[in-house]
């Protein structure tokens, strides 16, 4: 789309991707957390530096009407933590201070932390709100890095209790939590009713702190439990995990079906009874989740981090410890309809009291002052 012209530019929302995961999809809840009139004086800023072939977030906020531009923006990455890759996130910064000076944005929204180097050069172009969206677990050295540029935030926005408690002290006192949520689904299928073998979904990028090693050995351990869905794919950087290989080294690899990436996960959600987030590494919060339980299925994940505040185990879901294989087939192993209907219906009323789209959007706006 045609950018608005410098002077009708209100907010502008810096993002480090043009995928659409987790945080990509909070993106667009917060596009229709605005209204009308901020939607057409905001600018939603995503980077040129790494690009998805299909650049499918892009596509769906220009579908909704946004103003997308793709720049040259300062992205914290791993691959960057070189000489070379500094001095170039240095001429990035530059740059992206140069377009901020340019819009005179009132206020601008640094999506995750991966965006944070942003917030410095976004008081210095005069923004009168600089927002850090918290969507990750910092590890120490993160903390040091990272939380040094968000001392540039006037605000912080949390996702979750984990994530919320793992801010240095000195941070916590500007951050509010708002824990994530979902848009109800226009219909749904409840379980009720549903026979034959059980049909399990796991929807996430292939990397190492998803889980993938340990669902699929579980998977193998266990005793022919259903039918696995894997959705999702490599991530354009960054490590990853060849899924489809290992899932022809299982016992019964045609027990396995990958799909890949897809532009929506809803009609498979649906299609599943249950969804799996195995999580190794702890998960910020895991957005599909919530997405499963406004689908009234529920949610097997590991206890790491936010996955532990969204299931009450046994009710709506079942938990079990990170990286536990003989755990997590324990739980495959001792699954019946009667459970899985039970906890369907749990899950719904879960995603009802909990994490619905009108209590998100009341949160938010009122954390960030609008």
């Amino acid at each position: 789309m045609t950018s608005p012209s410098s002077d009708s530019v209100r907010l502008v929302f810096i993002h480090p991707s043009d995928e659409l995961y987790g945080a990509d999809r909070i993106l667009l809840d917060l596009h229709a957390a605005l209204t009308p009139a901020e939607q057409n004086r905001a600018e939603f800023w995503l980077p040129s530096d790494v690009t998805h072939p299909a650049r499918p977030l892009s596509a769906e906020l220009g579908a909704r009407g946004a103003t997308v531009r793709h720049l040259d923006l300062p992205i914290l990455r791993r691959a960057y933590r070189t000489p070379r890759g500094v001095a170039g996130l240095a001429r990035r910064w530059v740059h992206t201070l140069r377009a901020l000076r340019a819009a005179r944005p009132a206020i601008v929204y640094l999506t995750t932390s991966a965006a944070y180097l942003c917030a410095p050069a976004a008081r210095l172009a005069g923004a009168s709100r600089v927002i850090g969206h918290k969507q990750e677990m910092w590890s120490k050295s993160d903390a040091l890095v990272l939380g040094t540029f968000a001392r540039a935030c006037h605000r912080l926005i949390t996702i979750s209790s984990p994530v919320h408690d793992n801010l240095p002290p000195s941070l916590r006192r500007r951050a509010v939590m708002v824990l994530n949520a979902t848009k109800a689904p226009v219909s749904y299928e409840t379980l009720d009713g549903r026979t034959g073998p059980l049909t399990y979904t796991v929807a996430s990028r292939w990397t190492t702190s998803k889980g993938h090693r340990t669902l699929l050995a579980a998977w193998d351990l266990a005793d022919e439990p259903g039918h696995l869905v894997v959705l999702g794919g490599p991530p354009p950087s960054g490590d990853t995990v060849d899924v489809a290989l290992l899932a022809t080294q299982l016992r019964h690899p045609d027990s396995v079906t990958i799909v890949g990436e897809v532009s929506d996960i809803g009609p498979h959600l649906d299609a599943s009874d249950i969804v799996v987030v195995p999580s190794d590494g702890p998960e910020p919060f895991g957005l599909v989740a919530i997405e499963a339980f406004a689908r009234a299925r529920p949610v097997i994940g590991s206890s790491a981090g936010g996955l532990a505040d969204i299931i009450t185990d046994t009710s709506d879901g079942w938990i079990f410890p990170p990286s536990h294989v003989e755990e997590l087939a324990k739980i495959f192993d001792h699954l019946h309809r009667d459970d899985v209907y039970r906890a369907g219906r749990n899950a719904r009323s879960s995603y009802e009291a909990r994490f619905t789209i009108e209590r998100y959007t009341a949160e938010w706006r009122d954390g960030v002052g609008l």
